[in-house]
């Protein structure tokens, strides 16, 4: 049953007892507009016909029969032509202005861009001015920091204590137990390994030197570190991405608020407390993974492992950690803080700068524990 104004698309060969030279003509008559092409069965038929009839260029075309043609059909009959007009077309005249438009947007020829080749040298130079423009404003913000935190020793009962104290709940309480899992799986790992080198040298009682010196005075910070950038610095980094979205920030602009006093000095001062607690926190677990491994591989006694421990690991390595723990923190809040404050009002902006914000405080953090280990390369051994 043939669809009432459907497009058609007819082919009439030539009479061959009449007329030997004449050549094909394609007569397309209905409504060639996107309501009627995207009827169930006809679009498929219609793309199939002009396809079959593209590489032929010695077709006469006759359109002059289209009741009514849109931007769609035109193109479709474009596309059939090979993108430009047959030799012999006959066309209604109110579509001579559909079709001169399709040919003169297919006459624009974009300009290419040509990749200079010193444009690594552009790039290179444009890296090198976003870090120091991102160190001017790291900068900016430690000084203003330190404007803050003087104003809130001078009159420490209008500070934001509140704020401390819910930056740390959320970002020291909230993380133990992520740092609890993963601190006594890196025990258990770090212990099973190295009781399997001491087994082949008779050197198993040294396995309390090993975990004592590797967790306490490394990997014990580094690790809380690694995982409050991810948990607690994501957090920062986002939060403060939604207030500059939902205009929170400008609006405590204008009511007088700092940025500094109510957000940032809070979360610094909270990470300056809170990580040294977890950086405890994960040392203990990860002693007790290693001491629950040791015990299954070397069948070393919990009480020995415990008597050890104080000889094998000076006090000194404690406080080192504890220090550690102390600046990691504060740099995670100041590189979290300053890309958060740098996003634009748009949900891209949002998603770059905390993917930026983590990735950048955990490369911060593994170069001050390179200055760590720098400083006091001869302290505690």
């Amino acid at each position: 049953m043939q669809i009432e104004n459907a497009p058609i698309l007819t082919i009439q060969h030539p009479d061959r007892a009449s007329d030997t030279g004449a050549a094909q003509s394609v007569v397309a008559s209905g409504v060639w507009q996107v309501h009627t092409l995207s009827r169930k069965g006809v679009l498929k038929g219609i793309t199939r016909t002009l396809a079959a009839l593209k590489h032929k260029q010695t077709l006469d075309w006759d359109l002059s029969s289209i009741e009514r043609l849109d931007h769609v059909g035109a193109q479709m009959f474009w596309n059939a032509w090979g993108k430009q007009r047959p030799a012999n077309l006959k066309l209604d005249p109110q579509h001579e202005e559909l079709f001169g438009r399709i040919e003169k947007a297919g006459a624009i020829k974009l300009p290419r861009h040509k990749v200079s080749p010193l444009n690594w040298l552009i790039v290179l130079g444009g890296g090198v001015l976003s870090f120091f423009e991102h160190l001017r404003g790291f900068v900016g913000l430690i000084g203003q920091l330190v404007l803050d935190i003087g104003r809130f020793l001078r009159r420490p009962q209008a500070g934001p204590w509140r704020e401390i104290s819910a930056n740390i709940y959320h970002s020291g309480f909230q993380a133990l137990g992520i740092t609890a899992m993963v601190g006594f799986l890196i025990g258990i790992v770090l212990s099973f390994l190295s009781s399997q080198q001491l087994r082949m040298f008779g050197g198993d009682i040294y396995i309390v030197n090993i975990l004592g010196m590797a967790v306490i005075r490394e990997l014990g910070p580094l690790l809380a570190a690694i995982l409050v950038a991810g948990r607690s610095g994501s957090s920062i980094t986002a939060q403060l991405g939604v207030m500059r979205v939902t205009e929170e920030l400008d609006a405590m602009l204008v009511m007088g608020i700092s940025h500094g006093q109510r957000l940032i000095m809070p979360k610094v001062i909270a990470l300056a407390i809170s990580m040294p607690l977890l950086v405890v926190w994960t040392d203990a677990m990860a002693l007790i993974g290693g001491m629950v491994s040791a015990k299954i591989e070397l069948g070393l006694s919990f009480r020995y492992f415990i008597q050890k421990l104080p000889d094998a690991v000076p006090v000194v390595n404690y406080t080192i950690g504890l220090l550690k723990g102390c600046v990691f923190g504060m740099l995670i809040a100041l590189v979290s803080c300053h890309f958060g404050l740098r996003i634009k009002p748009n949900t891209e902006s949002l998603g770059r700068g905390t993917t930026t914000a983590v990735v950048t405080a955990i490369t911060v953090v593994i170069l001050a524990d390179a200055v760590f280990a720098i400083i006091f390369n001869d302290v505690g051994f």
